[in-house]
């Protein structure tokens, strides 16, 4: 074939040694001369496989246009082909790309292979995630009848394709009804219950801290907390303390340092991983990081106390939340998958053109039926 293009372009006007094959230049020593002619201009059509026209060759400066002469098997020999004319350093600024395709013929299906496999792909390099799964197709795949019918343009072939795309996709939506209806189940039975029993109790546990620093008001104008069994009236002297211990305790340790308005104090080294915490626990734990500075860390324990309606409000709204979230689950459990119908009877029209087809393959008078001269594929052009 490559021989018969040179030809065809020599009799079109085109020097000879203007036109190159890939697979003439042996050794690398000739590949660079060859690449150095085609980027000054010197030879001016270049013909070639993917494999050894492809990655690693830059002849981009002065190409104009690519010619799909086939299709390959996977869509990265696409990208690798383009990428030889749509390439930084080409001085076109519209450059052509040409794919020949023959009518009525295998070409369609092998586009169709590698459109489903870059589908795939692009999922996966997009964090874009309906389908889970998906089986390769090699030149075996086809039943002779399938090649045959291909070639005679028979339009069942086109059919069972576009059936099999939707079935594929209906079985992904199909598959994930499925999976949610197992979670809806498995959150009704664990998280739901669970998650709503922590929420009440962490709002009684709230609502009961609230009530003790009720109890146990700080005095107008005046300063007291406990740190290691010392009572301190200032707020400086009590952050120097509070800041001491932060930076002694060791990790994976929680060291008990005091009280505050009926709160217990700790300071609290999880992981090498986390920053050091001062906590302060009653019903509820309220942990915040430590600061660097002693009066800081005095002023964050005040701060971590007002917040705590706005805890409770949050944990309120959250509770609400999960009930509501429970109701929903609920009626959504158990409902079946809307496009079930529609899946059953395209598998069953797939399965009646396969037969179909299969039928036909095996008659007799399709045995001896004469054969379509192929087209060549220069004269179906698809831009």
């Amino acid at each position: 074939m490559y021989d018969d293009i040179k030809r065809k372009l020599i009799e079109r006007g085109v020097p000879e040694d203007e036109v190159a094959f890939i697979h003439d230049a042996e050794s690398e020593v000739k590949k660079k001369e060859l690449f150095a002619k085609v980027r000054s201009g010197k030879v001016r059509v270049l013909i070639g496989s993917t494999q050894k026209l492809g990655a690693g060759t830059n002849i981009q400066d002065r190409l104009i246009a690519l010619h799909h002469l086939d299709v390959p098997w996977r869509p990265r020999d696409l990208t690798q082909r383009e990428g030889r004319i749509k390439r930084r350093g080409n001085m076109n600024p519209l450059v052509h790309v040409f794919r020949y395709v023959t009518e009525s013929t295998f070409d369609s299906y092998l586009y169709q292979t590698v459109e489903k496999k870059q589908q795939f792909i692009g999922q996966i390099m997009t964090s874009k995630s309906p389908a889970r799964t998906c089986d390769d197709v090699d030149e075996a795949a086809l039943s002779y009848a399938e090649v045959k019918a291909l070639c005679a343009g028979d339009p069942r072939i086109k059919e069972r394709m576009e059936l099999e795309v939707d079935v594929a996709k209906l079985q992904v939506m199909q598959a994930s009804h499925r999976s949610q209806q197992y979670d809806l189940e498995d959150k009704l039975r664990k998280y739901f219950p669970q998650e709503q029993q922590r929420l009440e109790w962490r709002i009684e546990g709230i609502q009961r801290d609230m009530a003790t620093l009720a109890a146990n008001p700080l005095p107008k104008d005046e300063y007291r907390i406990e740190l290691l069994g010392q009572r301190f009236d200032e707020r400086k002297a009590a952050g120097v303390v509070l800041l001491k211990e932060c930076k002694n305790v060791k990790v994976y340790t929680t060291v008990p340092v005091g009280e505050y308005r009926g709160l217990k104090l700790f300071v609290k080294y999880q992981n090498l991983l986390s920053n050091v915490q001062i906590v302060l626990k009653g019903a509820v734990e309220y942990a915040f990081d430590a600061s660097d500075s002693d009066i800081g860390n005095i002023a964050r324990l005040d701060n971590a106390l007002e917040r705590l309606p706005e805890e409770l409000s949050k944990a309120q709204a959250s509770l609400e939340n999960v009930k509501q979230q429970m109701e929903s689950a609920k009626s959504e459990v158990g409902r079946p998958f809307p496009q079930e119908q529609e899946l059953k009877d395209k598998l069953a029209r797939i399965v009646k053109l396969e037969v179909e087809l299969k039928m036909e393959h095996s008659s007799p008078e399709t045995m001896h039926r004469e054969t379509v001269p192929a087209q060549r594929i220069s004269e179906t052009v698809a831009l």
